[in-house]
């Protein structure tokens, strides 16, 4: 499979082993608000392993005796791990819920709320990882990449987990939209043309990113000879000061969250992003996408397609935050805990320390 996701740094590939199980791989959703402990709804704290958040919600919504999307939640979490996340459901289920028993499901704390939990009611995600086989060289190498990426953020990629088991089901979706495969399942279709979507995002910001590292590490007669721009919009683009780079008609968000706008001047959005108030954004190729222009557009448009779902923009870059590394060296594990926004990759952050797919350890 064609690597999709270039990083920032270009340091020799870092050797570790990571297999994604829920003894290694542990995720605790943070809710976007505060459970209020009044309402008509029921807010169950739960802890799974080795099932997806939606083998999670049939499970229960059997035991239960409701429909499964009378289940809210806020996220979906992955089915090789350990994830503790929130659900609600009507609070009238409360002593059915008190005697609900599975091997991998355990409800760990109760709280009253006034609405439902829905798609998107998350603030972000904190991890906990285990890598292993790690010697102390490779062990003060990752420690210095993580000190890099708490200081400077990383590129908001999709993961290898979007595309499916091989890692090509995007291909799927592209003979969908050609009219050379039927797929009769709604929620498959969907999930494979979103995975379609998320391909083109990677590629452009792929893109964006050898954009950047030449800028990173070219002088400015080098970086005039190379890019055919105004010299003068080259050499504010190259006086930025952080590594990813602003270009006139990005569209750009206040970041964590915020409305969309378009850059004009990218010398005081270019600090603005050094404080991290907004990120730039790229496109989940759509209807209703909003483009960017400009010199962003002439970058972006090689990335868009025909897309029969609703379009929209992505953050291109994030900053996780809390990043904390233990190397136990009897063991010779790294463990490593940090936090990351909402639909934001932890194994991204692991394939920029060790600058190779990691999807070859599963």
């Amino acid at each position: 499979m064609k690597r999709d996701r270039l990083y920032p740094l270009s340091h020799a590939p870092v050797d570790f082993h990571f297999r994604q199980t829920p003894a290694d791989f542990v995720v605790t959703e943070i809710p976007l608000y505060t459970f209020s402990n009044e309402g008509e709804h029921l807010v169950l704290k739960i802890r799974k392993k080795s099932l997806t958040t939606w083998q999670m919600v049939d499970i229960l919504s059997s035991h239960l005796g409701i429909k499964a999307r009378d289940i809210g939640y806020a996220g979906l979490k992955d089915k090789d791990a350990m994830t503790i996340q929130y659900i609600s459901l009507n609070r009238k289920y409360e002593e059915r819920a008190k005697e609900f028993s599975h091997p991998q499901i355990k409800v760990i704390e109760s709280f009253y709320h006034s609405n439902k939990i829905r798609t998107g009611h998350l603030k972000g995600n904190r991890f906990f990882i285990r890598l292993k086989k790690v010697n102390p060289t490779d062990a003060k190498k990752i420690e210095s990449l993580l000190e890099w990426i708490g200081k400077n953020g990383m590129p908001n990629y999709f993961g290898y987990q979007r595309f499916g088991r091989e890692g090509d089901n995007y291909k799927i979706a592209q003979e969908i939209i050609e009219g050379k495969r039927r797929v009769r399942d709604r929620k498959r279709r969907d999930f494979l043309i979103s995975a379609y979507q998320s391909h083109l995002f990677n590629l452009w910001l792929s893109k964006r990113v050898e954009i950047s590292r030449i800028f990173d590490g070219l002088k400015l007669k080098e970086l005039k000879q190379i890019f055919e721009w105004n010299d003068e919009v080259i050499k504010k683009v190259a006086g930025e000061g952080h590594f990813f780079k602003l270009f006139p008609g990005d569209v750009a968000s206040h970041y964590p969250h915020g409305k969309l706008f378009t850059i004009g001047n990218i010398k005081s959005e270019s600090k603005r992003m050094q404080n991290r108030e907004i990120s730039p954004t790229g496109p989940l190729s759509g209807i209703k996408v909003k483009h960017s222009t400009g010199i962003a557009w002439e970058i972006e448009k090689e990335f868009i397609k025909d897309v029969p779902a609703q379009g929209s923009r992505r953050y291109a870059w994030i900053w996780p935050e809390d990043i904390e590394g233990r190397y136990k060296d009897r063991e010779a594990h790294f463990e490593l805990n940090f936090t990351l926004p909402k639909g934001s990759y932890a194994t991204v952050l692991l394939e920029m320390v060790a600058n190779r797919p990691i999807m070859e350890d599963r």
